[in-house]
């Protein structure tokens, strides 16, 4: 899989304002108790206590700091300026020049107990709960790294490279692909598994595999069709690959999921084609859920 899935606008707004903030996010990130304007009351002087807010609800809304902190929404300076009781804003240009806006970022970790993602525990946690959820769903990688942003948010993480993000995800979700391919292909023995793959060779004089010729059935209601379709049950029970059920650590929706398209492959011929491209775990589970299915779909005619 390749690193880069991201969108472009999920590049341009990872840690970065993406317009202005609806009124619902204005109410949860963007307000000040008492103990918040207590503290930035500590601080010297408007230009310092309107930069310090700015800075403190920037990280709890974006995740991480901004290069230039005065680089704002205006909703999002209006909010703040109304809340911290400062009328006249000009000063705010210069904050962003100020040295003492480092010293800001450093109080505001140490004081609402933000930590850096290279933390060992903090990818641990992040590790463990992306594999839970790559082992019980089906979600794109789009879609995880978006849900691991927000665990960064929820747990106060400041917010890493977005391209180490994207590896991370990319390494969890490829590791738990292969343990689901594994635990659904457990128990099938070296013999059983050459039986399934030789239904992949097309013998001498013959224009097609045994899959090949297993994909046309009767598409009429006659006697003709019939006779057909038991003959066609009859080449699939003669096959005598009796096969283990498949485990039950594997997580059933996602294993269904994953092997959707067996009960159509009956009637799909590019898909016989493509299973021998396939590397052995997956070739392996396809064609013994292909063999299950296709003995169940020919039972219920």
């Amino acid at each position: 899989m390749p690193v880069s899935f991201l969108t472009v606008a999920q590049h341009e707004g990872y840690g970065a304002y993406r317009g202005d903030p609806t009124l619902d996010e204005l109410d949860r990130y963007f307000h000040l108790d008492d103990a918040d304007r207590a503290y930035i009351k500590t601080k010297r002087g408007d230009q310092s206590q309107l930069g310090f807010a700015l800075q403190l609800t920037s990280v709890r809304y974006l995740g991480t700091f901004l290069d230039d902190p005065t680089a704002v929404p205006a909703s999002v300076l209006h909010t703040i300026a109304k809340q911290t009781g400062i009328t006249d804003t000009s000063s705010l240009a210069a904050y962003a020049q100020n040295p003492l806006r480092w010293s800001h970022t450093v109080e505001i970790r140490s004081q609402y107990g933000y930590c850096e993602f290279t933390e060992r525990i903090v990818g641990f946690r992040l590790t463990r709960w992306l594999c839970a959820l790559c082992w019980t769903g089906t979600d794109r990688p789009g879609v995880l790294f978006e849900r691991a942003t927000t665990w960064l948010l929820t747990h106060k993480v400041l917010l890493p490279g977005i391209t180490l993000l994207e590896r991370l995800v990319v390494q969890v979700r490829s590791r738990m692909e292969k343990r689901l391919w594994r635990s659904l292909g457990r128990g099938v023995r070296s013999e059983q598994r050459e039986q399934l793959q030789a239904l992949l060779l097309v013998p001498e004089g013959s224009r097609g595999s045994w899959l090949d010729r297993m994909r046309s059935g009767p598409t009429r209601s006659s006697g003709p069709s019939i006779r057909a379709a038991i003959e066609r049950l009859r080449s699939v029970r003669e096959l005598g690959i009796a096969l283990p059920a498949t485990s039950r650590s594997s997580p059933i929706v996602r294993g269904r999921k994953r092997l959707r398209g067996c009960p159509r492959t009956v009637v799909s011929l590019p898909w016989s084609r493509s299973c021998c491209a396939r590397k052995p775990p997956r070739k392996t589970t396809y064609l013994k859920s292909f063999k299950s299915c296709c003995k169940r779909c020919l039972a219920m005619r």
